[in-house]
């Protein structure tokens, strides 16, 4: 629709109407865009709110590695749902901060643990975190949040495969690297990267 104006917060977008052709059909009627709209707003209120140096996903990893120490990189980013490459990359970046290292294991793995920095980078942010979470949902009646969480978990976990980086998550995933590793498994690790 050439000219039409983008809807603003108080605006009710319309329910959708048969379409006569392709082009017919709202830009902001689509699932795709309103996903994309969603997480930006979800990452630019992390920003202001929670962390201008760490990134969504980057809190992410640290919490997968705080309740799971000595993933190996393949398992964490199966945990996270990100692509093995885009993991390594992200390891590597949160080692060179002093939040985590990488220990090398067997056939070229890496084992991940957290450090206290890591760790107290974490626990700050958890506050912080929760609050953004209720700020978020806070336009929405406490029904409609209970009812709006509930569609999108359901809706990204029958959704999981069509991901480039399905999610997956498993306790036989530890099980694994705690019987692969003869190392013991502490929760903060301050210890120097064994193998860069």
């Amino acid at each position: 629709m050439l000219g039409a104006r983008f809807p603003t917060h108080g605006d009710r977008v319309p329910a959708p109407t048969p379409a006569s052709t392709p082009l017919d059909e709202d830009l902001y009627d689509q699932p795709g865009h309103l996903v994309r709209r969603a997480q930006q707003i979800a990452v630019s209120m992390f920003h202001e709110r929670v962390s201008a140096q760490v990134t969504p996903i980057q809190y992410a990893v640290l919490r997968a590695l705080h309740f799971a120490p000595g993933l190996d990189q393949v398992t964490l980013a199966r945990r996270v749902a990100l692509d093995t490459s885009t993991t390594a990359e992200l390891c590597a970046r949160l080692e060179a901060k002093g939040w985590i290292v990488r220990e090398l294991l067997p056939r070229r793995q890496r084992r991940l643990l957290i450090t206290a920095e890591g760790e107290r980078i974490l626990l700050n942010l958890l506050p912080r975190v929760h609050q953004m979470r209720d700020d978020l949902l806070s336009p929405l009646e406490p029904e409609e949040r209970q009812e709006f969480m509930r569609l999108l978990v359901k809706f990204v976990q029958v959704n999981n495969e069509q991901s480039r980086a399905p999610l997956r998550r498993s306790d036989a995933d530890d099980a694994a690297v705690r019987s692969s590793v003869a190392l013991p498994h502490p929760a903060v690790h301050d210890g120097q990267n064994v193998a860069a």
